[in-house]
């Protein structure tokens, strides 16, 4: 009897609530630790990014005006599916990887826990950034934080594939922005099974879009596309973070670069407020006084 070839899988891409592959037709082989094809990842085109904003951009009314409360449990949930998927996420890390067990656990498990701080955050983060301003005269000043819109964010670490990318798109989701992700290029799949987790969560479709693909063919456009509002990056060459931030000063869009992320491990750097306020926008108010 012959040997039975096993069939490997091509991870899709995740835009607007689905699970497509790239228009291109593209794909790249992902392999093992070991050297063998351990699976194939579609290769997101400008066209594919193109489909990614269009479909945040219409996901984003909804998401901006829902209660900070649903965000948060939506998120939960989210967090739940990943727990779901748990052995999926550590033997990703494992094989292409070729992490030890204790330590592909460890990023899972962190990455779980960082969707449930976030989800803690969704309707806490306006008592931190707002406040009521003292003002000399008849009436009262308020600031207020608002989402910033379409927020992409792209991750070059091959330390923490996963919990990078987590630690990036949170906190814009609980914030009421929208996100489009693109994933390490050394390691795709953790990216991958995470879309496979938000299209089975209650993530209205192009609230979280993410895509693989070559960082030199989508950073360009990330950084020029008008349709995105904000951009945040973590561990870029140099070469890919100039042009990123070139791209955006261009149309004046939010853009701020985390150069060294370690290993994303740090609690006070990536679950406190400062993760957030990339992807917030603040406006005052002024109001008369009764008096």
């Amino acid at each position: 009897m012959p040997e039975r070839l096993s069939v490997t899988k091509t991870y899709k891409l995740f835009i607007a609530g689905k699970l497509p592959r790239s228009e291109s037709g593209r794909s790249s082989v992902v392999k093992a630790a070991d050297g063998t094809v351990f699976a194939h990842v579609c290769r997101a085109s400008r066209k594919d990014l193109r489909d990614a904003v269009e479909a945040a951009r219409k996901a984003l009314p909804g998401w901006k005006s829902a209660t900070p409360y649903l965000r948060g449990q939506i998120l939960y949930r989210m967090a739940e599916m990943m727990e779901g998927k748990r052995a999926e996420f550590i033997e990703s890390l494992r094989t292409v990887d070729g992490r030890a067990e204790r330590d592909a656990i460890s990023e899972v498990d962190a990455s779980i826990d960082r969707l449930v701080c976030f989800a803690g955050w969704a309707d806490k983060h306006q008592q931190v950034f707002g406040c009521a301003n003292p003002v000399a005269g008849p009436y009262h000043n308020f600031t207020v934080a608002e989402p910033v819109g379409v927020a992409a964010v792209i991750v070059a670490s091959p330390i923490r594939p996963l919990l990078g990318l987590v630690s990036l798109m949170a906190p814009a989701l609980a914030c009421g922005s929208v996100a489009i992700a693109i994933s390490d290029q050394t390691n795709p799949i953790p990216a991958c099974i995470l879309g496979e987790v938000v299209a089975t969560s209650d993530t209205p479709g192009g609230v979280v879009n993410i895509l693989t693909g070559l960082h030199d063919e989508l950073v360009p456009q990330m950084g020029t596309h008008a349709g995105i509002d904000a951009v945040l990056s973590a561990g870029l060459s140099s070469a890919h973070r100039a042009t990123l931030l070139e791209g955006a000063a261009n149309d004046l869009k939010r853009a701020h670069a985390i150069d060294h992320p370690g290993d994303f491990a740090d609690e006070v750097r990536f679950e406190g407020p400062s993760a957030l306020e990339p992807f917030l926008e603040f406006k005052t108010l002024w109001h008369p006084s009764a008096t």
